[in-house]
């Protein structure tokens, strides 16, 4: 029987993990030491260090784990996401040294689907004005908009995106879609495939799904609202930094569009001083698309199941 020493250490971060809960039983089974440090909010690069001291394999939601913190825990072997994005990683770093890293393509697709389609329907009938309104004692009458009809523009076509477009096509949208997936791949004929361009003057509706790379980040700035219609809202479910934040708040209190509903931002939670605080048109949510309870459950025993395939060398889902 090995020693306590021996046994492979493994820090869970994911703030929905618990002790004692599938996920945990899953990994002690599988002869794994489990410790849990919820993330919640922003992390100190000291207190992670500190927390990845003498740990084997990480179960992480979105820690800051760069060059410098990767390079101050030896011991670690294995990250794994549990989740699709995987920008908060420092991949070339983890690379250099020996670090695998996994997520979970595809994991939360259905729940960020359905959430994308209640943004759409919350911005097109208007519902936290109305609510809010309400709220404060008065009783908001404005007219809303039909979705039928409406032109929606998928920025990426991953697998969230995929499964947007039959919610949509329900609701009688019409789909287009800018993306750098190979015409190999795109097999759905009732999706219109556009350049970019095209794309933002057209659509009613414009949807972020893709991975935040240095390619895309700020990809939507001055100039991508300057050819949006000025009644095009902007939907983003990916990543806060595809969106140049102070560009989109300049847009819509000048009317160059007409609004955003925006579920992720750069700097969560969201800071005190940012350019979306107080802007008319523009409603942020918490970071919570692709967390509904059957996602959470996928996600945990997945990610589990990955990291004890790539501590024994065998990921299934490496990040290249």
């Amino acid at each position: 029987m090995r020693e306590v020493e021996d046994v492979p250490r493994v820090l869970i971060t994911t703030d929905y993990l618990r002790p004692g809960d599938e996920v945990d039983q899953y990994l002690r089974a599988a002869g794994l030491q489990t410790h849990h440090a919820p993330m919640v909010g922003r992390r100190d690069p000291e207190e992670l260090v500190s927390a990845l001291a003498g740990i084997d394999a990480a179960l992480v939601a979105n820690e800051p784990l760069t060059a410098e913190v990767l390079a101050r825990v030896p011991r670690l072997r294995v990250v794994v996401r549990t989740g699709v994005g995987y920008d908060s990683i420092d991949i070339e770093a983890a690379g250099r040294l020996g670090v695998s890293v996994s997520n979970l393509p595809g994991i939360n697709a259905n729940a960020v689907a359905e959430y994308t389609l209640g943004l759409l329907l919350a911005s097109a009938r208007r519902l936290v004005h109305s609510a809010t309104g309400v709220l404060a004692g008065g009783w908001p009458r404005e007219d809303g908009r039909e979705l039928c009809g409406a032109t929606l523009g998928l920025v990426g076509y991953g697998a969230a995106a995929r499964a947007v477009v039959p919610l949509a096509q329900a609701f009688g949208m019409d789909v287009v879609c800018a993306t750098g997936v190979p015409e190999s791949l795109r097999g759905d004929l009732a999706v219109r495939f556009v350049p970019f361009h095209e794309l933002l003057a057209t659509s009613d509706y414009v949807s972020i799904h893709t991975a935040l790379t240095d390619r895309t980040r700020t990809l939507f700035d001055a100039s991508a609202f300057a050819r949006m219609k000025e009644t095009a809202v902007l939907i983003n479910t990916a990543r806060g930094a595809v969106v140049d934040e102070q560009a989109l708040a300049d847009a819509v209190r000048t009317g160059g569009i007409a609004g955003a509903e925006l579920d992720v931002v750069t700097q969560e939670p969201l800071s005190a001083g940012s350019p979306l605080r107080g802007v008319e048109g523009i409603t942020v949510y918490s970071h919570l698309a692709g967390q509904t309870a059957q996602a959470r459950q996928a996600a945990g025993l997945a990610g589990a199941a990955e990291l004890v395939a790539a501590l024994a060398g065998r990921p299934r889902f490496a990040v290249k």
